[in-house]
Order: C-alpha cells, then sequence, then structure tokens
C-alpha cells in the first residue's frame, strides 16, 4: 500500500516542522532521543533506551500498516509517533492500533505532538484501523490531558503495571474511535 505524502508546514510562522514516515537511516537518530526520555524517568515506561541497531531492526519489522511518524526540524528528529497493530495472533484484531508518543523535553507543548497525531490518525484511517489505544503512566497527567484533547476516552487503569527502579506504577488505559 502507498505511504501518504510527507506533511509539512510553517509551525508558529516561523519554524518548519515535517512529518514524515521513519526510515532506517534514522535509527540513530531515534535512539538519541528515546536516551534523553528515557532519563527522565518520568515520561514513559520504557527504561532503557533503544540502541541505533534494535531501531533499525524494529522499523524494518513493521508492517505496511504499521510506522513510525517522525517530527523534523531543521533535518533533526525532534520527536515521533508510533501506531503498531494491537495484536499479530489473530484477524480479528486487525482493525486497533496502539500508538505511543515521544517528544523531546524542548519540543512539548508546542503543538507537535497534536501535528504527529493528525499524521498518524490520517494514516490509520487510510490503512484500515478503526480504533487507536495508548497506555499513559497514572502519574503523567499532562499525558493524559494531551490524549484527552485528542479525543481519547480513558477505560481503566493498570494496577501494579509498571516496574521502575524498583517502585509499582499503575497504567491508564485509553481508547480513540476513528
Amino acid at each position: 500500500m502507498p505511504l501518504l505524502p510527507e506533511d509539512a508546514s510553517t509551525f508558529h510562522g516561523r519554524m518548519q516542522i515535517d512529518i514524515r514516515r521513519a526510515m532506517p537511516s534514522d535509527a540513530e537518530a531515534l535512539s538519541a532521543v528515546w536516551e534523553v526520555v528515557c532519563g527522565e524517568r518520568v515520561y514513559t515506561a520504557v527504561t532503557r533506551p533503544f540502541t541505533p541497531q534494535q531501531e533499525r531492526d524494529y522499523i524494518l519489522s513493521l508492517s505496511d500498516r504499521e510506522g513510525i511518524f517522525v517530527a523534523v526540524f531543521d533535518r533533526r528528529i525532534v520527536g515521533f509517533q508510533s501506531l503498531d497493530l494491537w495484536a499479530t495472533y489473530s484477524d480479528a484484531f486487525d482493525h486497533v492500533g496502539l500508538m505511543g508518543t515521544i517528544l523531546l523535553p524542548e519540543w512539548r507543548r508546542r503543538g507537535i505532538g497534536r501535528r504527529l497525531a493528525e499524521h498518524t490518525f490520517e494514516y490509520a484511517r487510510a490503512h484500515g484501523y478503526e480504533k487507536i489505544v495508548i497506555y499513559v503512566r497514572a502519574s503523567n497527567a499532562g499525558a493524559q490531558a494531551f490524549y484527552s484533547r485528542l479525543g481519547f476516552v480513558r477505560r481503566g487503569v493498570l494496577e501494579r503495571q509498571a516496574k521502575i527502579d524498583g517502585e509499582y506504577e499503575d497504567e491508564v488505559f485509553m481508547e480513540l474511535f476513528l
């Protein structure tokens, strides 16, 4: 299935942010973003950054219906959003996708997450998805509010879902029907 055209527009009237599908050559930059965000120990349950080789392998493993979409400013990846199949063991879940968003600290609250989501939702619709689900750390109220503004609805809490630095944390489960 063909990819959607790249999306480029002016950001706040002065900065050009491009949204495009990640390529294997982006692996090192994606790994660098993971390193920063994992180091914060706040915004994701992923505690160890993926190596460039792990990122490259992951990008190459994605089906035509999945993708990582990167936000690029001045040839630098400042964040990304992933869209994965919910499950591959049964076609009964082919209409459901799993999404995640990672942004460098200095690029948060600038509308980039929304731009990524709009791109991801368009891609998801074009590839047969009807529903997107996400998991958010219970302590990450900002992310929960962000996803709520996008139309996600909180459906429950998975207790003690993550164990980070020896401490348990709940994850909030949210869904959006496209």
